[in-house]
């Protein structure tokens, strides 16, 4: 009867600028969508280069290669019989442009150019692309002789067009366009396009995947139709985590959900769906139909092919599923232990050395080490060829098996308590029996002598001998005292990084784990340079608020009780003296504020966008029970740590996205890093409000 369609959206564990492993992985998935019976492919956004090339979209190289590319993909006998939309950077007339590029049987029938960029946040693509503003309007494409040679087409459709095949229409958003207000897919639908399709590139953010199912499920609610949605996974090349979730929905209902967090590297959803379903849907909307009869039409480009088979009368449907989502302490699990395998992998290093303190911070990315291995073992028990091949070739040994996450974690992950004077016996002893519990390597170096070292180098430079408050120093000597300690064990980290392996008989070095949160980064308390200068930062996004809840989790799931007293401390940098042989100094008394207020000042900031005065109206309403005086001082004390520190985040270790309201600088937060702190202007405005309440 040719009326049920079986299409296939897919996942891919995309890398910017590996055209190689790019092309094999988008075979693979056209390969495993046929063998699934679907007779059309949808890929992520600019898969063929990879997402995160930035800067290369500006080389001639970076569209040569993806042509070349594309070229493979035409050739294949993979891509006969099949429907195969693909990503990647075109030029046309001299002007760059994101699209897709829509093929089946060596015939490009049309490049969709983007039309809506994403251009805010971690995103910066009109620096690059160009959105085709010519809506419903198609050019004359001419293709490079290249694609001509085998395509036998000297021009191809350019534009905002349609596919019409013979029992069916399709129509292309990419990514952006589905979170735009006046998507394509509106109009789409109205003018008869009954499967929508978005190529995305849509990166992991904590409590973000509903946005997207919400998105998808409310368009083919109102509109009817069938939605396809691919996405990247893994670390593309930078911060961002893409988080696959790809998806299959029709009339409302979701029928197939792709892994969020996974190893896979290639991913083929796949869902068998009634056309007429879609066209009873629309039909007994009157108010869409009144809509429809008056929409200006779309450029069909006409295919001769059919999705549908013509007997398929017992072809069974996919049913409609319910959509499983994950906690955030499961997505802070998940996300950056995913990230981290791919950057370990990619960077062909030996493992990790992480600094770890016994505190919450350095704790949780040991857990999120500890969570990758777990993820690797499971991979390899399931028979994923690739992990384990990655597996072998980090650790030097191509005969090696996985046998407990632990054993793994011994092998990946070297953990280093850097002890001074001012380090406590109960920090030592939590960093311990945590190291042991989840199977770490671990060092307990003591570095007092370097410390004093450097002391006496400046002593004896300048005949002066700095002190600590508690021995009657002044501020300045005490936080300079507290900064010799926190750099050497920057210095001593870097130092174990590139030798312990080989203190051990093992080849290669390590990459240096920072754990320095987001809140900590939002107030600029650490020191530049420290322990928070690493190679790469798993928690650098996420908030200490968040870290407390996925520590509780980690508790539970991984059965790592070590945790439970880590937990309970409060958190401390243990850079000054003992009192009694007990910790005396603590993070929130030496931030002049706490962990949640910092949070609240941080959505205020950057996701709200208020400057001193809006968050000072803000709070008085969301404050309710403090007096506005003390709320106006907590407001201008937080504008004065925040702009005196904000040229750390000039330094700030590549850290994984997790919040929106990470002070990431120059990729996330645009905001400078010389102020002038006094905020003369704003604060004589919140005291003038603040004394006119005081006197109601």
């Amino acid at each position: 009867m040719g009326r049920k369609v079986t299409l296939a959206t897919c996942t891919l564990n995309q890398w910017a600028l590996d055209f190689e492993g790019n092309l094999q992985r988008i075979l693979q998935s056209i390969k495993i969508a046929k063998e699934r019976g679907a007779r059309y492919r949808l890929g992520p956004e600019l898969e063929i280069c990879g997402y995160g090339c930035s800067d290369h979209f500006f080389e001639s190289d970076t569209i040569l290669h993806s042509f070349q590319v594309l070229v493979k993909l035409l050739e294949s006998p993979v891509t006969t019989d099949i429907i195969c939309d693909v990503g990647m950077p075109v030029m046309h007339k001299n002007v760059r442009y994101n699209c897709r590029v829509i093929f089946l049987n060596k015939k490009i029938l049309l490049i969709r150019p983007k039309t809506v960029m994403a251009n805010a946040g971690n995103y910066r693509e009109l620096r690059w692309f160009t959105p085709w503003n010519k809506l419903r309007e198609v050019e004359v494409h001419f293709l490079p002789r290249t694609i001509q040679d085998i395509t036998g087409q000297d021009t191809v459709p350019f534009g905002d067009a349609v596919l019409a095949t013979k029992d069916t229409c399709l129509g292309s958003e990419i990514c952006e366009e589905l979170w735009a207000p006046n998507s394509p897919h509106i109009d789409m639908g109205l003018d008869g396009v009954e499967i929508f399709t978005n190529a995305s590139g849509s990166h992991h953010e904590l409590r973000k995947a509903h946005l997207r199912v919400d998105l998808v499920k409310s368009t083919t609610t109102k509109n009817g139709g069938i939605y396809l949605l691919s996405n990247l996974r893994g670390c593309d090349s930078d911060r961002l985590y893409f988080d696959g979730c790809a998806m299959i929905s029709i009339n409302g209902d979701i029928v197939a959900q792709g892994v969020q967090f996974s190893l896979q590297n290639v991913e083929v959803l796949t869902a068998t769906l009634d056309l007429e379903d879609v066209r009873s849907y629309r039909a007994h909307t009157s108010s869409r139909c009144i809509s429809a009869s008056r929409v200006t039409p779309f450029h069909r480009v006409h295919v001769d092919f059919s999705l549908s088979s013509f007997d398929d009368v017992y072809t069974p449907t996919s049913e409609p599923i319910q959509w499983k989502y994950h906690s955030p302490e499961e997505e802070i699990s998940l996300g950056p232990a995913c990230w981290l395998w791919d950057y370990l992998r990619r960077s062909k290093q030996g493992g990790f050395l992480l600094p770890l303190s016994g505190g919450v911070d350095s704790s949780a990315v040991a857990c999120i080490v500890y969570s990758m291995c777990r993820l690797v073992c499971q991979a390899v028990d399931m028979g994923n060829e690739e992990v384990l091949c990655d597996v072998r070739h980090i650790v030097c040994d191509e005969s090696y098996m996985t046998t407990t996450p632990n054993e793994l974690c011994n092998r990946l992950l070297t953990t280093c308590y850097m002890a001074t004077e001012n380090s406590s016996a109960e920090t030592r002893e939590r960093a311990r029996m945590l190291s042991q519990e989840i199977g770490s390597y671990h060092l307990t170096p003591i570095i007092d002598t370097a410390v004093k070292a450097v002391i006496c180098i400046f002593t004896s430079v300048t005949g002066k001998v700095p002190q600590f408050r508690v021995h009657g120093g002044t501020g300045q000597e005490n936080l300079a005292l507290q900064n010799v300690q926190a750099r050497l064990r920057m210095v001593m980290a870097y130092l174990f990084a590139q030798l312990s392996l080989w203190t051990r008989g093992l080849p290669g070095g390590l990459l240096v784990l920072g754990s320095a949160n987001v809140d900590e980064s939002l107030r600029g308390y650490l020191t530049k340079y420290d322990c928070s200068s690493a190679d790469i930062n798993p928690i650098g996004g996420i908030s200490k608020t968040d870290l407390r809840r996925f520590i509780g989790y980690a508790i539970d799931t991984f059965r790592l009780r070590a945790l439970t007293s880590i937990l309970s401390a409060p958190p401390t940098a243990e850079l000054e003296p003992l009192t009694d042989g007990h910790v005396s100094q603590t993070d929130e008394e030496d931030m002049g504020m706490t962990y949640d207020e910092l949070s609240v000042y941080g959505k205020l900031r950057k996701v709200v966008k208020t400057g001193p005065y809006s968050m000072f109206c803000k709070l008085l309403l969301m404050w309710r029970t403090v007096a506005p005086r003390q709320v106006a001082e907590k407001v201008k004390y937080f504008f004065r740590m925040y702009s005196i520190n904000r040229h750390k985040m000039t330094t700030l270790t590549p850290a994984y996205h997790a919040e929106s309201y990470s002070p990431d600088d120059n990729r996330f937060d645009l905001r400078p890093f010389l102020y002038n702190a006094s905020w003369a202007w704003q604060f004589r405005c919140i005291d003038e409000q603040a004394g006119l309440l005081q006197l109601l």
